[in-house]
């Protein structure tokens, strides 16, 4: 069962100010090769796993963005834990039609 929900908005410095959406896409993609389940949003994307697994994830996705030839990074993170068990349904069921 999952413990925690990490929620994550990577906003990458690019060399010449390109646009950033294929470094948001790399990012992604990331979460995407580790299966977790996750939701993209907006303005953030948030993750639902094991809390170490989903710092993991946040570091390779901050390396990635290196990678791929970022000259730096901001990762604005949310973190929600909870050792009895965490679910995004859980918290958002009420909302939901």
């Amino acid at each position: 069962m999952a413990n925690a929900l990490v929620s994550i908005q990577i906003i990458p410095k690019t060399k010449n100010g390109e646009d950033v959406i294929p470094y948001v896409d790399r990012a992604i993609e990331i979460i995407q090769q580790s299966g977790v389940r996750y939701e993209v949003h907006p303005l953030e994307t948030t993750m639902e796993g094991e809390l170490g697994e989903l710092l993991d994830i946040v570091k390779k996705m901050n390396e990635a963005m290196m990678e791929i030839g970022s000259v730096s990074v901001i990762s604005q993170v949310k973190i929600y834990y909870n050792p009895e068990g965490a679910s995004m349904d859980r918290l958002t069921e009420k909302y939901r039609s």
